[in-house]
């Protein structure tokens, strides 16, 4: 390892161990000893998981996620203005960036202010409720969630990976020892068998696995350059298409659109919440359709097919051009199908698990998907550093 790698990684490291030392710090005003003798002190219980978020980042930064999904849905659904600011290079990411930021502050008030009234009535857990502790939760919790966008931007510019996406990944992975403390507890209660628990493991391993091994999983198009030659052979290389072009977004997005319909609804329906089997299928469906509406949008076919001519790439076999593009479209086409129908199973199998598996717990799959992506990214930013530092391959 290089030097400069080195101190890339070190510099993640006491980032996040900035966020996770963040989590232990209680809100202003939040009777904590209360708050934990009232969850019943079971890892993994609903009230057990509110007693350990009330905390200064217990937002963590997904409004700042939740305003960049809306913003890209906006270049989707067709937003002139959005899309000529996404076409006009760095000055255009910029103002997208900013718009980025004020709608997440905006989303940052409202849900610390709904996190407010709902502590509220959370027993004795708040010591004097009253204006004075909205606004200094709302105070606390904003000022939070901009302290960790900022430090998600350090990690990216300095450190190794994408900052967002790595405190996305402690946020998930740290919950992995109440899960498995839960299950522990279960087993030593009699509830779960050693049998059923070396299953739950087996299968959790096995659907990791299964991730990893769809997300490396790519589509390669040979494809030739005519004016470049090695001897008297052409230079060739390769079109790579992803089996999932799309990648989390479209869980995230679907996910996040049928809970704020959920949340409008109330109780109106229960049937259509998350664990339910008409939100379920509901969900794997529009999975598939967005994934198919999200790669479409990412990757033309047409401008890929400009500019493999543009530089004079051939596919093998068909014209350059129109034929390319029609070339392109039906790979593409036959790619995303699988990887739809693969991100629609990521959501379904977890859901199942909890609904007739019996799981003790819910690890989502877009939570999987997450790590799994994270780690492939950052072990390919820290293979290709190494390799640049140190003069790329000996002989």
């Amino acid at each position: 390892m290089n030097a400069e790698l080195g101190r890339r990684i070190a510099f993640t490291l006491c980032a996040l161990l900035i966020f996770r030392i963040g989590t232990y710090i209680p809100l202003p005003g939040i009777d904590i000893v209360s708050a934990r003798s009232q969850s019943g002190g079971i890892p993994g219980t609903p009230n057990m998981r509110a007693a350990h978020s009330l905390s200064i980042f217990a937002l963590s930064i997904i409004p700042y996620i939740t305003a960049a999904v809306l913003l890209q849905l906006g270049r989707m659904v067709g937003s002139r203005t959005l899309r000529g600011l996404s076409q006009a290079g760095e000055h255009g990411r910029r103002i997208v960036y900013e718009y980025t930021r004020y709608l997440a502050l905006l989303l940052t008030v409202i849900q610390a202010y709904g996190i407010s009234v709902g502590l509220e009535s959370f027993g004795h857990w708040v010591v004097e409720p009253g204006l004075f502790f909205r606004l200094s939760t709302v105070a606390t919790l904003t000022g939070g969630t901009i302290f960790l966008i900022w430090l998600s931007e350090l990690i990216t510019a300095r450190g190794v990976g994408n900052g967002l996406a790595l405190i996305l990944f402690v946020g998930i992975v740290t919950q992995a020892p109440s899960s498995f403390a839960l299950v522990v507890e279960l087993g030593r209660e009699g509830v779960l068998t050693g049998y059923q628990i070396l299953e739950i493991a087996f299968f959790y391993v096995a659907f990791i696995g299964s991730i990893v091994f769809m997300e490396l999983a790519q589509r390669r198009v040979p494809v030739e350059y005519a004016g470049r030659q090695v001897g008297h052979h052409s230079r060739t290389s390769d079109l790579a298409l992803k089996l999932n072009g799309a990648g989390v977004f479209p869980i995230i997005v679907v996910v996040w659109f049928l809970n704020v319909v959920n949340g409008l609804a109330g109780d109106f329906n229960a049937a259509w919440r998350l664990g339910y089997p008409g939100f379920t299928i509901a969900a794997a469906i529009a999975i598939m359709m967005f994934a198919f509406r999200y790669t479409s949008f990412v990757l033309d076919p047409q401008e890929a097919a400009e500019k493999l001519k543009a530089y004079g790439g051939v596919i093998p076999g068909i014209a350059p051009g129109a034929a390319t593009a029609a070339h392109v479209d039906y790979l593409v086409s036959r790619t995303t199908v699988l990887g739809a129908s693969y991100l629609a199973l990521v959501f379904l199998i977890p859901n199942l698990m909890i609904a007739y598996g019996e799981a003790p717990f819910y690890f989502g799959g877009d939570s999987a998907l997450i790590v799994v992506c994270v780690v492939l990214d950052i072990s390919a930013q820290v293979r290709r550093d190494g390799l640049l530092n140190t003069g790329g391959l000996r002989a």
